[in-house]
């Protein structure tokens, strides 16, 4: 048996625990009084055999201590010596580095004078150097060596940046500057022929004079100026191509009066767009033959060369280039390709009344653009080893073209979508008379609800223009310019509801407040139909006709609701590719860091200088609006186009109360006259036999109204089976069908209600006739599922009751069953005094 002695050096060390383990690890066939016995023996034991060790180890260590003490004795005597030593030694040092100090001192003195003396000697040199190279300079242009020349003038202007302003080499520095002329135009020759000639070992010398005389952007305006020439001749081929065709019009024609319009009507034959491409191809292989042939003979030059030509060059056909667009834009539409002008003329407002800026247009600009896309990601790959600052300028340079109608996009895309929403004819038909207004009322709703795919589409189609032409760039004027479009088509949609107002014959109404609670005190002055010249089923066209005006309103809401989640997309989307312009640039390394929420992301810049961030990068503070746009856009509340959302939502509402004025117009019809009845204050007939002095069926101004109200879900259920298109919103078109039921229903009960409280006198006859009318108008209401107000129920229980019994009734209530207010106006009615 094992014993385990670590558990005694435990401070919570249970000994009763320590033995009941010890005995339950007992071998079962071992008795407990034996285990027990070997278990204090083995402690005994090892008990003995630790207090042995622990006095052997003792004494060994007692006996240590005397030559411990001893040789702690030692070491603190050779520290003592040590200290002595070191503190003599640093004496020592300190009378050193005094006297060190002044000798080092002296030196220092004694080396400035040698470097004076040296700097003096030196300037006396290039002075005496320099007197000499201006007396020989002359000899050095005569013998036609112009390396040495221009070795020469090197030397002189080191010679004179040596001895500084001095009055005395005024001269030289004048004749200096005039000699450095007279070789670069000894150069400029030379220098034109090799490039001319593809002279490798020539271009090279005469690169190397204008380097050492300090006129590298010299070579950089011959460059261009020898290469520009032969590609200005490509760029006019167009040109001579147009007269080439109008000189042939003009010959086939025989009539130089009539030349000119046919001339503009058949000079597109070469459009620009057809031309450009290969005027393109043509320029990039050009450049890609000079990037070959500069790399061998300017192999430090060829990355500013070739994106300096490409600069000259754009910049020289610019004006030309904007004028060739202008037209080709006007060829897109007959209008104005006859009178040869294009949108920069449309946008000036110089033009025929009529003439207008169309989509077309801007589709023929974009069309151009996208070519000039593609040359530019052709530039962007040939220049790719070019810095980032010289790249970044060559692009611009070849979208330099078209940033004059991008700077005036916003206008032209409002001018364009203006001139489309103007052609939309929501009055298809013409007004009609008596018996047509709903042919009228539907022609007309159903080409509102078409208009609204259509206004859609345009608005698509406008952000997709927008994408393509600025690359998102102008994305703040897009939306300005969708905003004011949405509400200029609203606008329009209202306008027509008013005039359909008239058409279902409820322009003269009140506000709904007043409506819904029953406050028109002169209900015949609402309506100005007349009832006796429209059929029953004109009257229900009608009110099935303005029920579809509420499918004008979903639609609308709908379709804005879906175009505007998905420009907040693309303008989330554009989030990503507009980065580099938004957060800038860091030229050292050319990288563009990004603060994601995963990750610090990095960007090849070059990859990403498409139009919009080219345009984008030299202005900081439209990178900062549009950044900030952007970053809104990423929240599901933003609203991009926040002025055309509350319109929409107000547009919404005019339709509801259109249709709620439509489908009440009726009730208010039948009950305009109910409080001024006569038989309310009708006196009770005489007569020998016991009979009922009121009728036991409701009146006809009820009945209809009942019949009405019974009527309105079968005239609701198209509507809603229009709404429920699937089976998930079939809910939802019956909660739309059941609301406006019972919007109509209790919208006549509050008239209805109102009505009765203008009756200044009934008779007992005419209370039991008007219980009876409002007994069948509860139970047209429970029909319908529509709760009776407590006003309805105490008129019909305040009428029903006897006179005599009135008073009873009314005090015995205390509130629970009677709205007493109404109690005691039907009292006054009755001519009944509670008091008495």
């Amino acid at each position: 048996m094992m014993v385990d002695l670590g558990a005694f050096s435990d401070e919570k060390f249970d000994a009763k625990k320590w033995i009941n383990m010890a005995v339950k690890s007992r071998h079962p066939q071992d008795a407990l009084e034996k285990h027990l016995v070997d278990l204090e023996m083995k402690l005994q034991l090892m008990s003995e055999e630790i207090s042995a060790s622990l006095e052997e180890q003792s004494a060994a260590a007692i006996l240590r201590v005397p030559r411990a003490t001893r040789d702690v004795i030692r070491i603190r005597d050779d520290a003592v010596s040590l200290r002595s030593s070191i503190s003599s030694i640093l004496g020592k040092i300190k009378q050193a580095e005094g006297s060190a100090a002044d000798s080092i001192a002296a030196l220092a003195k004694v080396d400035t004078v040698k470097f004076r003396m040296e700097a003096a000697y030196k300037t006396l040199q290039d002075a005496a150097g320099l007197t000499q190279l201006s007396s020989t300079v002359e000899d050095v242009f005569a013998s036609g060596d112009l390396p040495r020349a221009a070795e020469t003038l090197a030397n002189m202007r080191h010679c004179l940046s040596a001895v500084g302003e001095v009055a005395e080499f005024a001269n030289i520095r004048k004749q200096l500057e005039v000699l450095e002329d007279r070789l670069e135009a000894m150069v400029q020759p030379r220098l034109t022929d090799a490039l001319s000639n593809r002279k490798v070992e020539v271009a090279q010398e005469m690169r190397g004079i204008l380097v050492r005389i300090g006129r590298f952007q010299s070579l950089e305006v011959y460059y261009t100026k020898v290469h520009l020439k032969s590609i200005k001749q490509l760029w006019d081929v167009f040109e001579s191509r147009q007269r080439s065709n109008k000189l042939a019009t003009e010959k086939n024609d025989g009539e130089r009066l009539a030349s000119l319009n046919e001339f503009q009507s058949n000079h597109s034959a070469l459009s620009l767009l057809s031309w450009l491409p290969s005027f393109y191809d043509e320029l990039l292989f050009y450049l890609e033959q000079e990037w070959k042939w500069c790399t061998i003979a300017f192999p430090d030059d060829y990355k500013t060369l070739i994106p300096k030509l490409v600069i000259e060059t754009m910049l020289a056909i610019k004006p030309s280039f904007i004028s060739r667009i202008n037209l080709a834009t006007g060829d897109a539409v007959p209008e104005t390709k006859a009178l040869a002008k294009g949108i920069l003329d449309l946008l000036s407002g110089d033009m025929p009344k009529g003439i207008k800026i169309d989509s077309k247009h801007l589709d023929a600009m974009i069309e151009l653009h996208n070519v000039t896309c593609t040359f530019a990601r052709n530039i962007q790959h040939l220049c790719s080893e070019s810095e980032m600052q010289v790249l970044l300028d060559t692009m611009k340079a070849v979208y330099s073209p078209f940033e004059t109608f991008k700077q005036k996009y916003g206008k032209m895309e409002r001018a364009i979508l203006a001139s489309e929403i103007g052609k939309l004819d929501l009055r298809g038909a013409v007004t009609r008379g008596v018996g047509a207004q709903g042919i009228e009322l539907s022609e007309t709703v159903r080409r509102m609800e078409e208009s609204i795919p259509q206004v859609i589409l345009l608005l698509e189609a406008a952000v997709e223009r927008c994408i393509n032409f600025t690359g998102g760039s102008e994305a703040d004027e897009l939306i300005a310019s969708l905003d004011d479009i949405m509400l200029q088509y609203i606008s329009m949609l209202n306008e027509t509801l008013k005039s359909l107002r008239a058409v279902c014959g409820v322009d003269n109404t009140f506000d709904s407040a007043k409506r819904e609670s029953g406050l028109d005190k002169k209900e015949g002055a609402h309506n100005p139909r007349k009832p006796d010249l429209i059929s029953n089923e004109e009257e229900w066209s009608i009110v099935q006709g303005a029920l579809q005006i509420l499918t004008v309103a979903d639609c609308l809401t709908s379709r804005s609701s879906v175009f505007e989640a998905s420009l907040r997309a693309n303008l989330s989307g554009l989030s990503t590719s507009l980065v580099v312009s938004v957060f800038g640039v860091d030229q050292n390394q050319r990288k563009l860091s990004i603060d994601d929420e995963n990750a610090n992301a990095k960007l090849d810049v070059k990859a990403a200088l498409d139009m919009a961030t080219v345009r984008l990068f030299d202005a900081p503070e439209k990178a900062r609006k549009l950044s900030y746009l952007l970053e809104q856009s990423k929240d599901p509340r933003f609203h991009a186009l926040p002025l055309a959302s509350q319109r929409v939502a107000a547009f919404a509402e005019t339709v509801n109360e259109l249709v709620y004025d439509v489908l009440i117009s009726k009730v208010r019809q039948r009950l305009s006259d109910l409080s001024r009845m006569p038989i309310w204050s009708s006196a009770e007939e005489t007569s020998a036999f016991h009979l009922p002095s009121f009728s036991a069926y409701p009146q006809s101004y009820v009945t209809s109204v009942g019949e009405y109200l019974l009527t309105l879900p079968q005239q609701l259920e198209p509507l809603a089976e229009g709404i429920s298109s699937d089976d998930a919103n079939t809910d939802e078109a019956q909660f739309f069908a059941t609301e406006w039921m019972f919007k109509v229903a209790e919208g006549a009960t509050a008239i209805y209600i109102e009505q009765l409280r203008g009756i200044q006198y009934i008779t007992d006859r005419g209370a039991q006739q008007l219980s009876v009318d409002i007994e069948y108008l509860a139970n047209v209401l429970s029909a319908l599922s529509v709760p009776i107000p407590p006003i309805l129920s105490t008129f019909q229980t305040c009428l029903s009751t006897p006179r005599d019994q009135l008073r009873d009734l009314i005090k015995s209530d205390s509130g629970t069953q009677l709205d007493l207010s109404t109690a005691n106006l039907i009292c006054k009615m009755r001519r009944l005094n509670l008091d008495q």
